[in-house]
């Protein structure tokens, strides 16, 4: 993990705006994006791991991240990482795929989404899933 003010900033609200929620093995949601900004090489991409569920999956808006001090860089990666389910999954990762905060992150979301030693139970929908995350994981490394 990169520490600087800023990754700071973001694993404070990462944890608080987290805080209640959990995984589907019920696990604390906050060690998801903890993992993942403990892959990233800089302070940006840090910053957009920690924070890259945090408009689709709490009340906290990109208004409030952008008054919270975040650069450009990480609000628009942030805004490419959250998911409009009116969008085809695959034209979603293409537009990530195009910017390399997002599409970094977004590796490192796919990897540990796909594994499935997380579940406590692997089911039919857990083995579908997987499958389109390692095809998204195909297109992005590829692109």
């Amino acid at each position: 993990m990169i520490y600087t003010p800023l990754t700071k900033r973001a694993m404070k609200i990462a944890f608080d705006v987290h805080r209640e929620q959990v995984d589907k093995s019920g696990l604390p949601y906050v060690f998801h994006p903890f993992h993942l900004a403990e892959q990233m090489q800089d302070e940006l991409t840090v910053c957009t791991a920690l924070l890259h569920d945090v408009i689709e999956d709490t009340p906290m808006t990109l208004k409030e991240l952008a008054e919270a001090g975040f650069p450009k860089e990480v609000l628009d990666a942030l805004v490419l990482l959250t998911h409009d389910d009116a969008v085809p999954y695959m034209d979603y990762v293409q537009k990530i795929a195009a910017n390399p905060i997002a599409k970094a992150v977004k590796l490192a979301d796919l990897a540990h989404n796909s594994d499935l030693s997380r579940l406590d139970t692997v089911d039919d929908y857990a083995l579908t899933r997987a499958q389109k995350y390692r095809e998204a994981i195909a297109f992005l490394q590829g692109s």
